[in-house]
């Protein structure tokens, strides 16, 4: 008989969404994500290859995750990712499959990705200057605007933007973004920075409530409650006479640990069970040791009953080593 009741963590979170890492690589170096020239990464023989990722993604999906989010790094580094997505679209029980991405390498990919199975996309972008987006990541806005634009052009939708707010650094933009995502139709989700790493802590110095930047933009905006699709820990408004959601992200002002839906799989194949905690499963060498498909969806399990009840970023802030990257998105 299969095992497909559901994931259910030791808090009674049904565990219904995987956040997918296929490289801890990216061709930028944001501020509070990897340090400039940073070159420590993995080698690819250490990442789950993609029959690896499909296996343990239809173990999840039998026991009750639907929503797939494929993440990095920059997930587009990786060759013949929308095989991948193929690959993932077809399993039973996967309704829900979507991409992060910083878009610099999106313009090739749109369309291809959208016919393998992508039907959503997130996209990050925390400045709408050239300079300043080079300050902040090292690489040329040009390339993203380009990416977002094939994006929607191949239909995919929503496109959802992704901007972490940093004081002095380009909190002064909050509006002017609000403004471009109004003009394309575009999703827009602000974001609270998170002590994850050195690089995470750093940019922690530069922290904003983003319970600020909403009292500011009712100053400018009529928002009203609103609601978008997905598995995620925004809560969204709408600017009332507009179909733009805008959704707040707040790991650190208003922590939304009870209704956490998810876990995190590495592209070397460990499972991360919350992104702000230590906890953590390796899958890889059990799976190249040969275990059975009913010994996976034990691992599971298992892994999922050590998930922690909430993130310590307030209490411990320099506890998490590991960047954003290796982690997974």
């Amino acid at each position: 008989m299969q095992d497909n009741t559901p994931l259910i963590d030791p808090f009674g979170r049904n565990i219904e969404y995987l956040r997918l890492s296929v490289t801890d690589r990216c061709d930028l170096r944001c501020s509070y994500c990897l340090p400039k020239g940073f070159k420590d990464f993995s080698e690819p023989a250490e990442w789950l290859s993609f029959a690896e990722i499909t296996r343990v993604v239809a173990a999840f999906a039998q026991l009750g995750v639907r929503r797939v989010r494929i993440t990095g790094g920059e997930p587009l580094v990786r060759k013949d990712i929308p095989t991948l997505v193929a690959q993932l679209a077809a399993l039973p029980g996967v309704d829900d499959l979507s991409l992060s991405t910083n878009a610099t390498r999106l313009a090739k990919q749109a369309a291809e990705l959208k016919q393998a199975g992508i039907s959503r996309i997130n996209v990050s972008l925390d400045t709408l200057q050239p300079e300043r987006f080079k300050a902040i990541t090292g690489g040329q806005l040009d390339k993203v605007i380009h990416g977002l634009m094939t994006a929607k052009a191949a239909g995919l939708s929503p496109i959802k933007i992704n901007m972490v707010v940093m004081k002095g650094v380009n909190d002064d933009e909050v509006e002017a973004m609000v403004n471009f995502c109004l003009e394309h139709g575009f999703t827009l989700r602000f974001i609270e920075t998170m002590p994850m790493g050195d690089t995470g802590r750093e940019a922690s110095k530069q922290y904003i409530s983003l319970q600020d930047v909403r009292a500011r933009l009712e100053s400018h905006y009529e928002l009203v409650p609103g609601v978008m699709p997905g598995g995620g820990p925004a809560r969204y408004v709408r600017v009332a006479g507009t179909e733009l959601r805008i959704g707040f992200i707040t790991p650190i002002s208003q922590h939304f640990c009870e209704t956490c839906n998810r876990v995190r799989l590495s592209a070397e194949g460990t499972l991360h069970m919350c992104l702000g905690q230590d906890d953590s499963y390796s899958l890889r060498d059990r799976l190249r040791a040969g275990i059975s498909d009913s010994e996976l969806l034990a691992h599971l399990r298992h892994a999922v009953s050590l998930k922690p009840e909430r993130h310590e970023f307030k209490e411990y802030p320099g506890q998490m080593v590991r960047f954003m990257s290796s982690t997974g998105g």
